[in-house]
Parts: structure tokens; sequence; C-alpha cells
């Protein structure tokens, strides 16, 4: 094999090389859709999302079935407005409950999706009713401190 053929054989290799790098990027960073499946959107209220982005998976069971495509506020409620697109071959009952929650202890946040007994199924451009919001480490902290504070000025 002469020179001209190792130098194409190996920019042939830096090339795989930087496709990969570019494929693990993007999944890393959750910016790409790649398996390519329809969807249907759904959304959910919520008194309080914490830090939930958007792209943030949404698991039933530990399983990816969707990711959260946008985040805004209901302007009468003054309510966090989550809207999430979920695969097509997951359905789910219309008393599903959707829970803030997050990866370990100060992981990143994601949306958990507990399914209820109801036999009707969410449609595309459904909701749903049942929320939980996040649980945020701050005000845990503070309830904490103030009920401290409190059972040491009544001398307990």
């Amino acid at each position: 094999m002469g020179r001209k053929g190792i130098e194409t054989l190996v920019g042939f290799f830096v090339l795989l090389g930087l496709l990969a790098l570019v494929f693990l990027a993007f999944r890393a960073a959750n910016l790409g859709n790649f398996n390519g499946g329809a969807t249907y959107t759904v959304t959910a209220k919520f008194q309080n999302i914490g830090g939930l982005k958007p792209r943030a998976p949404v698991r039933s069971a530990g399983v990816k079935v969707g990711s959260v495509t946008s985040i805004g506020l209901d302007p009468v409620t003054y309510e966090g407005v989550v809207t999430m697109k979920l695969q097509q071959d997951f359905k789910f009952p219309k008393d599903t409950a959707a829970k803030i929650l997050t990866s370990g202890l100060l992981g990143d946040q994601y949306i958990g999706l507990e399914p209820g007994p109801a036999e009707e199924m969410v449609a595309d451009g459904g909701r749903f009713s049942q929320t939980q919001s996040a649980v945020v480490l701050e005000n845990l902290i503070g309830q904490f401190l103030a009920n401290s504070a409190e059972k040491a000025g009544s001398g307990q």
C-alpha cells in the first residue's frame, strides 16, 4: 500500500472518529431524537417546577418514554405548564400522576409518570391532571431550621 493509500485510510478513520464524537455529544446533551418514533403531546400543570428544564427526560418505571419540550406559566393560575412529547408506543391512562423527581440527592430533575387504573388513555393534546410539584431542597432545609428553632424556644 502506497503513501497515498495510507493517508486516505487515516483520513477516513479520523472522519469516522469525528462523526462518532458528534453523535455522542448530541446524545449526551439530549439534543437529538435518534429513535425516530412517532410522538404525541401531553401537558401538565405544577405549583412549582423547581429546576426542571426543557429536554429533561420523562420516565415511567425508570424507562425513558419521552421528553419535556417546553415550560411556561399559566397567566390565570400562575402555575407552571409543562409540555412533553411521549413516544407513541407508550399509552398512559387519563388518571396518570405526573411527578417532578430528582435523580439522586442533587441530580437533574425529570418527570416521573405513575399510571392509574383508568381504562381510557390520554389523547394527543391531552393533560395529566394529577401532579406533584418538585421538592425544593432549600424549602426543606428552611422548614427544618424553623421547626428546630421553635422547639428550642419552647424548651423541648
